[in-house]
């Protein structure tokens, strides 16, 4: 009888679960139910994507289809098709910033992963796409409660072309290979493995050469970035090329700016000629929050709105972020500036993106990941994720003298110390959404040993030193100081670029003056997005370790107590050169010049360019083991094959076009043993630089750059060999002052570590 009544309960249960999800899920397009509309060809399963997509357009009034221009689509309720709102946001865990996602009911929270920057730091190719697959995941399941939309405005891709940037935090870094890379692994996440089929549509943002908010009285609203062809080719386009056609990506945004004097997302040759036409996009192009109404607007491009909208959608702009071209694309029409065609045009890339999503397929829960629901948000699996990329984005920066890791039992006190010491939503940075819950630094501290808490600053600005005598105590008292230090949203954000590089504030005198009073070894964690120049505490000897966390995510505090006293053993490596101060002395934001003059004392960016001293270097990050490379075998001399019917080689030879030559597998293997010759077990990041002939570029070519890299974990005394290849037309190149790209001849040093191999490339 018993057992009876708690069938029937369940029962019960699983019922009333049902008609709420039921009854939360919006109403669908194409209802099997719906005998007005369920034998549209449109609504037929059995027919071709195309030509389901050109009956659907086919049917639509004129007035209709400008509705459907703008991201929060109008319903056309005579062929049973639901108002749908595109901007949804998933950065590094699904979002709450746009008016796609709604988190609450049976949707309280998503896990929240680190900050991009920070999970870049792994430098692990899997952790980018399994993050990618647990995003998704839930999206879904919230999509299918009514809470989420399946069209996801992420990964931003730009190049973090100076430190300053204030949403440098939202990118992969510096380097070209390693946002392209994460771009492609994130996309494919995302969108799934499902041949056409897309569990979400992703977008790669912002293109491009996008990468300022507000500097010293000029906005990105404003802003014309002045880019030769050469660093749009070999620098700012290389994450979006990667991401349209090694993630096949549904989406690229076109940002606020323009590049040479036209707004990005009226420029044809960007949009049409390059992610269209070059790259092949097969999806849609949506413009920044109203970059349409701003080039109009703001920038004064057109002389009437007729004219702007009529603008962005003939050069390839496909859906307007905001409500502009709903408002002004039918009068310019009427006005003979745009074709009906056009439109059409821009609605069956739309459309066919929503095809591909199944939104015209019937009932969602009997489709492909039709079944999600709140029971797949925040899952043990998924918040174990978590941890595990904050663990691996941690990057220690010093280490003198074995400071780190600490023992819970000679160092059963710690004293924690600084304003984002206890944080919560510090630690997920921006286009967060709401977690499933925190750990704060504090916290996670607090599992391996007594604390002693002192704030010291009431917050980042660190206005004054009220706080400071408590602080110090506090280090006097305690076996070891931990200082959590660094920066939060007040100091860097989108629309708000940092002024200088240095601590925030006071910071620094608290850091110098805990160390200072501190009886046992002292540890400083600078929590940030952008880099900070920490120089004071480098050379300080009473700070005997430095690391850098990032923004970790809702698993921070957990995965820093894990470093700090040895559970996980730090890999990761910095994703941007932390830069002096004063290397901003000669460097206005506004500069887009990747490549050193100096003739105007201008220094260049980036490792590739920027040859003066450094805080960190791009790629620096400590163990506590120690890893060797040697490498075992590579070819001395490799041959580039040219096309038959191209230039015939020559002796004098020096830079071979990528156009002449035969590169489609063209790929140079190199055979790297790497040994963990240290005490502990760890995981190493193999960096493998390629620096070019000294005549095979000239003047312009990057001093190095990174061509490939392996993520190995090893035990102790363990040894693994690992297999590089390197393209060597996408790697080995570089591109000259007309934006072509060509192969230098000569000798080429390849660089992992400590060791060094010489190639010699021959064209053939």
């Amino acid at each position: 009888m018993r057992r009876n009544i708690i069938n029937v309960y369940f029962s019960l249960i699983l019922l009333l679960f049902t008609v709420a999800t039921s009854a939360s899920r919006p109403p669908f397009a194409c209802d099997p139910k719906d005998s007005a509309t369920k034998n549209l060809a449109f609504c037929r399963t059995d027919f071709g994507t195309a030509d389901r997509v050109k009956d659907l357009i086919g049917r639509l009034t004129l007035q209709e289809k400008v509705r459907l221009l703008v991201n929060n689509a109008a319903a056309v309720p005579r062929l049973g098709i639901m108002g749908y709102e595109w901007w949804s946001e998933a950065l590094h865990g699904v979002s709450n910033v746009g008016p796609g996602t709604r988190f609450g009911g049976q949707f309280p929270g998503a896990t929240s992963f680190p900050q991009v920057i920070t999970t870049a730091a792994s430098f692990n190719e899997s952790l980018w796409e399994e993050i990618g697959k647990v995003v998704s995941d839930e999206g879904r399941a919230m999509y299918n409660g009514g809470a989420a939309g399946l069209t996801y405005w992420s990964p931003n891709v730009n190049i973090l072309r100076d430190p300053r940037w204030g949403r440098g935090q939202e990118t992969p870094g510096e380097d070209p290979v390693v946002a392209g890379k994460y771009a492609a692994r994130y996309v494919r996440g995302l969108q799934g493995s499902d041949g056409d089929r897309l569990k979400v549509a992703a977008c790669c943002k912002h293109y491009t050469a996008y990468d300022l908010d507000n500097w010293n009285g000029v906005d990105r609203f404003h802003f014309n970035a002045q880019v030769s062809k050469q660093d749009l080719k070999d620098t700012f386009n290389i994450p979006f090329k990667s991401c349209v056609k090694d993630g096949n990506v549904a989406s690229v945004m076109c940002s606020y700016n323009q590049v040479n004097g036209i707004p990005t997302c009226a420029d044809p040759k960007l949009l049409k000629g390059t992610i269209r036409g070059n790259w092949r996009l097969d999806g849609y192009i949506v413009s920044d929050c109203d970059s349409v109404g701003v080039l109009f607007d703001n920038q004064h491009y057109t002389r009437t709105p007729e004219e702007a909208a009529a603008i962005a959608i003939k050069a390839g702009l496909d859906l307007d972020c905001g409500p502009f071209l709903a408002v002004h694309t039918e009068n310019a029409v009427q006005r003979g500036l745009l074709n009906e065609s056009d439109i059409d045009g821009a609605l069956s890339n739309t459309v066919r993106v929503q095809m591909r999503l199944g939104m015209f397929d019937g009932e969602p829960s009997a489709q492909p990941y039709g079944k999600l629901g709140p029971e797949d948000v925040c899952t043990s699996s998924h918040q174990e994720l978590a941890l595990e990329a904050a663990r691996q984005g941690i990057v220690l920066l010093k280490n003198d003298g074995n400071a780190l890791p600490l023992s819970p039992q000679r160092h059963s006190s710690i004293a924690v110390i600084g304003p984002n010491s206890d944080v919560t939503a510090t630690m997920i940075g921006n286009y967060a959404g709401v977690p499933c819950g925190y750990t704060t630094p504090l916290q996670g501290i607090g599992k391996y040993a007594s604390t002693i808490h002192r704030v010291g600053c009431a917050n980042v600005s660190c206005a004054n030193d009220a706080l400071f005598n408590e602080a110090v105590d506090a280090a006097r008292q305690a076996d070891a100081t931990v200082l959590v230090m660094g920066l939060d949203q007040s100091i860097e954000a989108e629309f708000l670029d940092r002024e200088g590089l240095l601590l925030p504030g006071r910071q620094q005198e608290l850091v110098s003056k805990v160390a200072s009073a501190s009886i046992g070894p002292t540890v400083l964690v600078v929590m940030s997005g952008g880099p900070v120049d920490v120089s004071f505490a480098q050379n300080d000897d009473k700070i005997g370790a430095i690391i850098w966390v990032g923004y970790p995510g809702q698993a921070g505090g957990a995965a820093i107590a894990d470093v700090l006293f040895g559970t996980h053993n730090p890999g990761g490596k910095l994703p941007m050169t932390w830069y002096p101060q004063d290397y901003l002395n000669n460097l206005p934001m506004t500069t887009m010049d990747m490549r050193s003059d100096s003739s105007r004392n201008y220094p260049g960016r980036t490792y590739r360019f920027y040859k003066g001293p450094v805080v960190y270097p791009f790629g620096h990050g400590l163990s506590y083991t120690r890893f060797v490379h040697t490498v075992v075998d590579a070819p001395a001399v490799f041959t580039v094959p040219l096309h038959p019917n191209g230039t015939a080689p020559s002796s004098n030879m020096k830079l071979v076009r990528t156009s002449h030559a035969q590169c489609k597998k063209l790929f140079l293997g190199v055979s790297v043993d790497v040994e963990n010759a240290g005490p502990r077990g760890g995981s190493h990041t193999l960096l493998v630089y390629s620096a070019p002939p000294s005549d095979g570029g000239r003047h312009w070519a990057p001093q190095k750059q990174l061509v490939a890299f392996e993520k190995v974990s090893l035990p102790a005394g363990g040894r693994q060999r690992v297999a590089v290849k390197i393209h060597v037309c996408r790697q080995m190149s570089v591109v000259d002052e007309s934006g072509i790209r060509r192969v230098p001849m000569g000798e080429h040093s390849i660089y992992i570590g400590d060791a060094r191999h010489v190639v010699s490339l021959e064209a053939r």
